[in-house]
């Protein structure tokens, strides 16, 4: 039964059938009809219910008569399509009343562009052709900038022309009072230049921290301006807010887990190792020598350096060997640092010289480095090469450069990243 309508079954219809050749059907006459129709007496009752209920019957005299299925029809579906035309009217008028509000929304729309035209009269987005009209309105910005100044550059080192085209801007810049923070990559830390550039920038109270890998040169002046790279030259000139406001959240999570760029043997160690790490992660995704160095802002020979220190460390004979120690080992697994604190708490330098630490009785082997316990095997195979000593890449390399020192029996120390 469909919207409050009986629907007819096949006994009903033998008995419509049967009305039909015989006029109608009287209440002596069941016995008759079931006996002809092969139904029983008690199944006629119930068609000449259904069919009185669907109209195709009427009750006259003592009796019944069939009705035709047109007038049937007419009379059982008229309220149904009634109601049904009904609120076909109402759904109408509703149409058109959402109809009249979003053509009222539509006609705004001039209205909005003229504003933001107003508002940003050389459009959202522009094309600047070439560096010497990037170089000359970004000049002109920052000159004008009055809160921040977000740079994000990739890269090992700079041009020294670029740095000492930069430096007497970016010096009064600060001088000013504006806060500038940069991102760089980790390898700018062993270039000479970039490094003393960067410490003249950081004592005039710029901020610079650094990252294995960030987004390609950027510059966002007072969250109002950005400058990105085109890949047809030039720059894009990027005033729309939607997309400020992205490229602002995507900084600012960067620089949260960032290291703060800072001088010194034990900072310059530190992030060397940060750069084994990242190397390690990207050999074991199968990327070449010069694709891992082009990520990583550093130069194709200390690429390769890197990679045979960390095949001696690990006791691997080749690269694909390598990955596999290093997924077993979990050396891949991607762990960022914790975001950067406003007084991070002062951490002691590990000993230069690792002291042996053998396992306890009954107990778990240890990393020479650090003293942590080594994880078990848990009864699995052990991972092809040497098996694992250490708790880390970076005790396994400390170990390393510290078996080569002059006097350790090795042949001098290692060379900075």
């Amino acid at each position: 039964m469909a919207a409050g309508v009986p629907e007819v079954d096949d006994t009903a219809v033998v008995l419509y059938r049967w009305m039909l050749v015989h006029g109608g059907l009287r209440a002596p006459d069941l016995p008759r009809a079931a006996g002809e129709t092969g139904l029983t007496e008690e199944e006629c009752r119930t068609a000449v219910r259904l069919l009185t209920d669907t109209c195709l019957v009427r009750v006259e005299g003592d009796g019944w008569q069939a009705v035709s299925p047109q007038a049937a029809g007419a009379r059982l579906l008229s309220a149904p399509e009634a109601a049904l035309r009904a609120h076909e009217e109402e759904l109408r008028v509703r149409r058109d009343e959402l109809q009249r509000r979003r053509d009222a929304f539509t006609g705004l729309v001039p209205v909005y562009l003229q504003a933001r035209q107003h508002a940003f009269p050389q459009g959202t987005i522009d094309h600047l052709p070439d560096q010497f009209a990037v170089r000359e309105l970004l000049t002109e910005v920052i000159d004008g900038c009055r809160r921040e100044v977000l740079v994000s550059k990739h890269g090992g080192s700079f041009p020294e022309a670029a740095l000492r085209e930069a430096l007497p801007r970016d010096l009064a810049l600060l001088e000013r009072g504006v806060r500038m923070r940069s991102l760089y990559q980790h390898a700018t830390r062993f270039d000479p230049a970039t490094r003393a550039h960067s410490e003249r920038l950081i004592g005039a109270g710029a901020e610079i921290r650094t990252l294995p890998e960030v987004l390609p040169q950027m510059i966002i002046v007072d969250g109002e301006l950005g400058f990105l790279p085109s890949r047809t030259g030039g720059a894009l000139l990027i005033r729309e807010p939607d997309l400020l406001g992205y490229l602002l959240d995507v900084f600012q999570r960067d620089w949260e887990y960032a290291t703060p760029f800072a001088t010194g043997p034990q900072a310059a160690h530190d992030i060397s190792e940060t750069v084994k790490e990242s190397i390690l992660a990207l050999l074991a995704k199968g990327l070449k020598d010069d694709s891992i160095a082009r990520r990583l802002g550093i130069s194709l020979r200390t690429c390769r350096r890197h990679v045979s220190e960390l095949l001696l460390g690990l006791g691997a004979h080749s690269r694909f060997q390598a990955g596999v120690i290093a997924e077993r080992q979990g050396l891949t697994e991607t762990r960022r640092p914790a975001p950067v604190q406003a007084a991070p708490a002062p951490v002691p330098a590990p000993s230069p010289v690792p002291a042996p630490a053998v396992a306890g009785p009954g107990g778990p082997a240890r990393c020479p480095g650090c003293g942590a316990g080594l994880p078990a095997s848990g009864g699995r195979r052990p991972a092809p090469g040497r098996p694992a000593r250490h708790c880390s890449a970076a005790c396994r390399a400390r170990a390393y450069r510290a078996r080569r020192k002059p006097g350790a029996g090795g042949a001098g120390p290692a060379a900075g990243a």
